[in-house]
Parts: C-alpha cells; sequence; structure tokens
C-alpha cells in the first residue's frame, strides 16, 4: 500500500486535493469532529481536564475555542486527548485499506506528530497567500487568534515544502489540481 500524506498550510484546500486523488482518505479533521459529537469517553477526558469550558456532550466547538483561547496549557490539553483517539481511528482506517493500492492521509499535524513514515509519499499543496486568506474569512467559525495559535504548533510552511516529494500548485481550481494529481500519479505508479 502507497501512503500519500498531504500537506500545506490551514485553508490551503489539503482536505480538497486529497479528496481530488480518488482514493480512500483519511481526513483526520472530519474525524475529530465526529469525535466531539460522537465519544463520550472523549467527552468525559476533556470535561475532566477541563471542567471550566467543557460542559456538555456532545461537545460544542464554542466550548474547545474558548478553552483553547482562555490558556496555552489547555490545546495540549485537547491535543493530547484527541490525538490518542486520532491515531487508533487511523490504525482502523488502515487496516480498513489494507488492500487498496494507495490511500490519502489529510492529517494536519502529519509531520508534527510523527505520523507518517519514511516510505510516505509527501504532497504539499501550494496556494497563494491572498486566496488562503480569503478562503478561511469565509469560514463561518473563522477566529484569527485561534488560527495564530494553531499555526503556533505546525510546522513553516517552507520546513513542509521543502519535506514534501511532490508539490501541487493549488490555484483552487479543479483543473490546476487534477494536473497535479495526475503527474504524481504517473510518477509513483
Amino acid at each position: 500500500m502507497i501512503r500519500i500524506g498531504i500537506l500545506g498550510e490551514i485553508g490551503a484546500g489539503k482536505s480538497y486535493v486529497a479528496n481530488n486523488f480518488g482514493y480512500p482518505v483519511f481526513n483526520a479533521d472530519y474525524e475529530v469532529s465526529k469525535l466531539y459529537n460522537k465519544s463520550k469517553r472523549v467527552s468525559y477526558q476533556l470535561k475532566k481536564k477541563l471542567p471550566k469550558y467543557i460542559s456538555s456532550f456532545p461537545i460544542n466547538k464554542n466550548q474547545i475555542t474558548n478553552a483553547i483561547l482562555s490558556n496555552n496549557s489547555n490545546l495540549k490539553i485537547i491535543l493530547k486527548i484527541v490525538h490518542s483517539e486520532i491515531r487508533k481511528k487511523l490504525k482502523s482506517f488502515l487496516k480498513k485499506n489494507k488492500n487498496k493500492k494507495i490511500v490519502v492521509l489529510d492529517i494536519p499535524l502529519l509531520l508534527e506528530n510523527k505520523i507518517c513514515t519514511k516510505k510516505d509519499i509527501l504532497v504539499f499543496v501550494d496556494s497563494p497567500k491572498k486566496d488562503i486568506v480569503k478562503r478561511l474569512k469565509k469560514r463561518p467559525n473563522f477566529n484569527n487568534r485561534l488560527l495564530k495559535k494553531f499555526k503556533k504548533i505546525q510546522f513553516t510552511p517552507v520546513y513542509k515544502k521543502r519535506k514534501a516529494q511532490f508539490i501541487i500548485k493549488n490555484k483552487f481550481t479543479k483543473n490546476s489540481v487534477k494536473i497535479g494529481i495526475k503527474k504524481i500519479l504517473n510518477e509513483i505508479l
């Protein structure tokens, strides 16, 4: 099985690119959202560690946002609890798709959490800065302070780009992404 890890800045279109490969995708953001809505264990653990902020099940994203913005150590607590669950979900996804030729990993902290292996093919999604900002501001829960906190825990785009074997120029058109994906698949298959 070939594992393709998608790298890039927040708002660069990583999920869009991942979904256009045409192979099974593990989307960590989606899995985190499911945990907040469906996992009583995660809810209990977060409520136990952050009782001032987490008060209900399912967990409201505003509670998570308030916890992160009010205290730097809260983000570390949340990440520790959530990431251990995400690793289990990833393991299950890989087991379920073990006979697939390719799987795509759409995990924002792929490098930072040492989730990728030496054999993984890393693809950096390179998007124009002005387009990223425009897209982020359109998100319903956009919060600039929260964005800055998440950027602090991520490696720089320059570092991620250097680590990647491939770069896809995402001009936010289907054609630009399809051409990049086709080149990558032709080279690795």
